[in-house]
């Protein structure tokens, strides 16, 4: 920062996007998506998609109901993959490699790519079996190691203090906002490096959206997430970025300010100022 600071005293003219690129840093590419289409049967639901997800931000992917935008999700982790007749063309590279690469294993993929649903949905075992799970499904069995990532996944959620006496009490006696940061738990404890997130407060009451929104602004220190949601102010809230769909096409993707506030397509401005959606 120094350096544009110096630029800056320097100069005698004004910076513009292209100097500011010049001297800031460029964060990594984790997901790029290139030319993506994809079928159900013959509903074409994507349309040649390209789009490119940042390190350690949050992108938040808004549109009307029916736009393609969990469809997109659920590709970045080929879990779209177990709906019957879906056709995929294109390119979706996660970290410079392509997920459709016969060399990577899907299991390998979405250990990486960890997901949190719409509706909170813990196993029906204990809050420690819950995050247990995952790690030993990956072969750890040590209890010492298991008891350490238990209560580090559950601190990494914020949950810890309100479960540490309950561990071994049934997931399902939680309330549905300890249950939702327990499924973001329970992502955390297989170690990913992306997170994403559909819908993740819809089932929520205002107070535990505050709190997983929270969770969300602290975790995208460590982790790239990219959010799903219908909710244009939650949107403009947590995000870094912002795509916003429609059929099946990405109409503007930029800097969430900039969607908010000056978009450059009309119908972006028309959803978010409510004429539509």
């Amino acid at each position: 920062m120094s350096i544009l600071l110096d630029y800056q005293q320097t100069s005698d003219h004004t910076l513009t996007k292209k100097d500011l690129g010049n001297y800031l840093p460029v964060k990594k590419v984790v997901y790029d998506t290139q030319d993506l289409n994809l079928w159900y049967s013959d509903v074409h639901a994507l349309k040649d998609i390209n789009l490119s997800i940042y390190e350690k931000e949050v992108t938040a992917i808004i549109g009307p109901s029916g736009c393609g935008k969990s469809t997109y999700l659920k590709t970045l982790n080929r879990m779209v993959e177990l709906v019957p007749g879906v056709q995929t063309t294109g390119t979706i590279l996660y970290n410079g490699k392509s997920i459709f690469d016969r060399t990577l294993k899907v299991e390998d993929l979405r250990t990486r790519v960890g997901m949190v649903f719409q509706k909170p949905n813990p196993f029906p075992k204990s809050i420690y079996e819950n995050i247990a799970y995952g790690p030993k499904i990956h072969g750890i069995r040590n209890k010492k190691v298991l008891n350490q990532i238990v209560e580090r996944s559950l601190r990494g959620a914020y949950i810890w203090d309100e479960v540490k006496d309950r561990l071994h009490e049934n997931a399902y006696e939680l309330s549905g906002g300890q249950q939702q940061r327990l499924c973001i738990a329970r992502c955390l404890a297989i170690e990913p490096n992306v997170i994403l997130m559909d819908e993740p407060t819809s089932a929520l009451d205002p107070k535990s959206t505050h709190k997983v929104e929270e969770l969300i602004q602290e975790l995208k220190q460590e982790y790239s997430i990219i959010v799903v949601t219908h909710n244009m102010q939650q949107a403009a809230r947590i995000s870094d970025k912002t795509a916003f769909f429609l059929n099946g096409e990405v109409v503007e993707y930029d800097n969430t300010n900039l969607i908010f506030n000056n978009p450059t397509d009309k119908r972006t401005e028309d959803y978010i100022s409510g004429r539509f959606g």
